[in-house]
């Protein structure tokens, strides 16, 4: 797969390609990534719930979020990467967030970094491109901070939450973003949003009109049981085709089943195995 770069994703939306985009957090989850054809992975601060196990995206740090980085890129060359930047990575300031950007890049080998936020983040993004770090926004439900304040609804539903994640995306884009990811915002005003701006509107459960689409890896194969979003499309069960091979490897063991004969080592002499014993024996005393 050749790489995929930032050019060729806007030159996507002109062209009316849509851009398939997914998480990953690791060497071999990005590697699958990569052999499908996928043109965009998020290293994603859903790692917090799907890799780490909290209940939320806040708790994860941006050292986690740079190892997770480092991991992805060595399994995937073909794919844009992107990388999440993490609760209070960027929020105190410009300078908060341009320092810890450069550290995805430099370190983490990302091709670009995300922050959520609109009107109120555009400094944050101008701060970035002024540094040549590309920027993907995320505008619409925001899950850094939106269980703080209001949890998780959608977007969008009236006339004055319409305005203001219309007036939101537009304000990233003005900033500089590449594009913009808009989350659980009604496909009515995604539409709209995807016709005005000029970058590309990548959605998670934000309606068909979007240029691209991005998915959790856990949520669309069953590996991630908490719950399951009413936007997402299992692909597989691989969650319970997992238990079932587990459970399997146990009985095995326990019943002496495995290792089998296949899976098991000898000497080059083994069929004399009497004298050999008896002289591996002798020569160990």
């Amino acid at each position: 797969m050749k790489k995929i770069n930032i050019a060729e994703i806007l030159r996507m939306k002109n062209e009316e390609r849509k851009i398939t985009c997914i998480t990953a957090y690791d060497y071999t989850s990005a590697a699958l990534v990569g052999r499908s054809g996928i043109d965009l992975i998020l290293v994603g601060d859903s790692a917090s719930m799907v890799v780490l196990g909290y209940q939320t995206t806040i708790p994860v740090g941006i050292d986690e979020m740079i190892l997770f980085s480092k991991a992805v890129t060595r399994g995937n060359k073909g794919s844009l990467i992107v990388g999440d930047m993490p609760f209070m990575s960027y929020q105190a300031s410009d300078e908060d967030a341009v320092r810890n950007g450069g550290k995805f890049v430099k370190e983490g080998g990302v091709d670009a970094v995300k922050i959520e936020g609109g009107i109120k983040m555009k400094s944050r993004v101008e701060a970035l491109t002024n540094a040549k770090i590309p920027v993907m926004g995320h505008v619409g439900l925001m899950p850094q901070t939106s269980p703080l304040w209001s949890g998780y609804r959608v977007q969008g539903r009236t006339d004055k939450t319409a305005k203001e994640v219309i007036k939101d995306a537009i304000a990233i884009e003005e900033a500089g973003a590449f594009a913009v990811v808009l989350e659980m915002v009604t496909s009515e005003v995604a539409k709209i949003i995807t016709e005005k701006l000029s970058i590309p509107t990548i959605g998670i459960g934000s309606g068909p009109d979007c240029d691209g689409q991005i998915v959790v890896f856990h949520d669309i194969l069953g590996l991630y049981d908490k719950f399951t979003p009413k936007f997402i499309k299992k692909y597989a069960n691989l969650g319970e085709e997992i238990q079932k091979s587990l459970e399997s490897y146990r009985d095995e063991v326990i019943n002496g089943k495995f290792p089998a004969e296949e899976n098991t080592f000898h000497m080059k002499d083994h069929k004399t195995n009497p004298p050999l014993k008896r002289r591996i024996i002798k020569n160990t005393r």
